[in-house]
């Protein structure tokens, strides 16, 4: 099929490199002509697996990029609408750039079209498309409005998009439902895993995926209520955490124990310095303003927020626990992304972290595989950054473990005692066994377990005193 995509940012980009890998002609529209500039020179504008090489794939071939909407959607059956809603002031969804989206639409109208809510909106969103798209000339039986969330995570987005759990489809009615049935066909029959050349899937992946057609109303409340859902379950672990430390309990112990009760599950059960990045805050506070509009106060999640707020300031704590003073002290930085396997630095804890950190007087050193670039925007001048964990680590009065990147997991522990002023690790992420840290000669924090101090080595046998002499 013929698609177009407006917005080639996050979930435009790795949506339209999948829709081409799947079989479609795709068009990605952009008004940034930079970003298309670097895109039609084969650059990658942000750190996906698999991503560059399903560009490298089918750029100029099955997948395009251009800046002329109009042209775009007269060639499309279907437009998906994947441009940014960022929160206001007060918290909603700003969706400026979807109604100039919805706006430009009429005029291209050639035959039935099928126009998607890709971006993240906020209930009552496709009533307004609707209503835009009619308002400037449109025929009410010349297209229809679905709402089709996106449930991927930075990291794995191409394999969530490729191999996902569930596709919710939001259609009021079947001519519409049957579009949308037939561009995700080559994962609901299975002919795309067939393929010699797929992209390979994750372990456990659900083939075929299932389809699940609801009203428009229903699409656009799920991904919002999932995005709450996951991000109470970060909070609820990390005030579990906090209990645990209070108490002297292991929370690692309490995750397994509650983790393998089939109706809670162990994913999501992380402690940590709490959630981030660009979905999880924006969706929480535009649910709970669409909740406020609807007349409903959704006290939980002011909860979810408090506590997720409170995780940063609970690891400051400890960092002032294991250094006293933090005026002058050099400290190693390991992860400045919201998360490993991105270089997405927006609403990351980790910056958030760090620029703490700098008011009170530190200086530190950073190393982050993928996020150098985007940080050096926010932070400037004011951090060094390392080429990697030891340098970061090297004459520190302690290291903090901020992202949990795969390789910051299995770091030399002896050569970084070695690089270290004094072997201090506060981990934000759980990402070391205590008693191992202790053996290896560090002080380690941690979330939701007992701190433990280097184990000091064995005591030399002393000389027996020597006898006084008299004369």
């Amino acid at each position: 099929m013929h698609i177009t995509i407006v917005g080639s940012g996050y979930v435009g980009l790795v949506a339209g490199a999948c829709f081409a890998d799947m079989g479609h002609q795709v068009i990605l529209v952009d008004n940034d002509q930079q970003k298309l500039a670097a895109l039609n020179q084969g650059q990658v504008p942000i750190h996906e697996k698999f991503l560059p090489e399903l560009l490298e794939r089918h750029r100029g071939r099955s997948l395009t990029f251009s800046d002329d909407l109009r042209t775009a959607v007269e060639a499309s059956a279907a437009v998906f609408i994947a441009v940014g809603t960022p929160p206001t002031e007060q918290g909603n969804a700003d969706l400026s750039y979807v109604e100039s989206v919805a706006r430009i639409i009429p005029s291209a109208i050639n035959g039935y079209k099928v126009v998607v809510e890709k971006s993240t909106v906020p209930v009552y969103t496709s009533e307004w498309i609707r209503k835009i798209i009619l308002r400037n000339a449109a025929a009410p039986d010349s297209f229809d409005v679905a709402s089709n969330p996106e449930f991927l995570r930075e990291g794995t987005a191409v394999t969530d998009f490729l191999y996902p759990d569930r596709i919710v489809v939001g259609a009021d009615n079947e001519r519409c439902a049957a579009v949308l049935r037939a561009i995700y066909a080559p994962l609901t029959d299975g002919s795309y895993y067939r393929r010699q050349d797929a992209i390979p899937g994750p372990d456990r992946a659900q083939i075929p995926p299932a389809l699940i057609i609801t009203s428009t109303k229903s699409a656009e409340l799920i991904k919002h209520a999932c995005n709450a859902f996951l991000a109470m379950k970060i909070s609820f672990i990390n005030a579990v955490a906090s209990v645990c430390e209070s108490v002297g309990a292991n929370v690692q112990q309490v995750c397994q124990g509650i983790g393998t009760d089939s109706r809670i599950g162990p994913r999501f059960l992380n402690p940590g310095i709490g959630y981030g990045g660009s979905c999880f805050p924006k969706d929480l506070m535009a649910f709970r303003a669409v909740a406020r509009e609807c007349g409903y106060e959704f006290r939980l999640l002011d909860e979810v927020i408090r506590i997720n707020e409170d995780q940063r300031h609970r690891f400051l704590r400890k960092v002032h626990n294991a250094l006293w003073t933090l005026r002058g002290k050099r400290l190693g930085v390991l992860g400045l992304a919201f998360k490993g396997g991105t270089d997405d630095i927006r609403e990351s804890p980790a910056i958030l972290l760090v620029q703490t950190l700098l008011q009170e007087g530190c200086k530190i050193a950073a190393y982050d595989p993928a996020a150098h670039e985007r940080a050096r925007e926010v932070l400037n001048s004011s951090i060094e950054y390392a080429s990697d964990a030891y340098e970061a680590a090297r004459e520190a009065d302690a290291l903090l473990i901020l992202t949990e990147w795969d390789e910051f997991a299995s770091l030399d522990l002896d050569r970084l005692q070695r690089e270290m002023k004094y072997p201090i690790i506060i981990d934000g992420r759980n990402l070391y066994n205590p008693d191992v840290m202790a053996a290896h000669g560090f002080t380690y924090y941690s979330v939701g377990r007992p701190a433990v101090t280097a184990e000091p080595p064995p005591l030399a046998a002393s000389a027996p005193p020597r006898k006084a002499s008299h004369s």
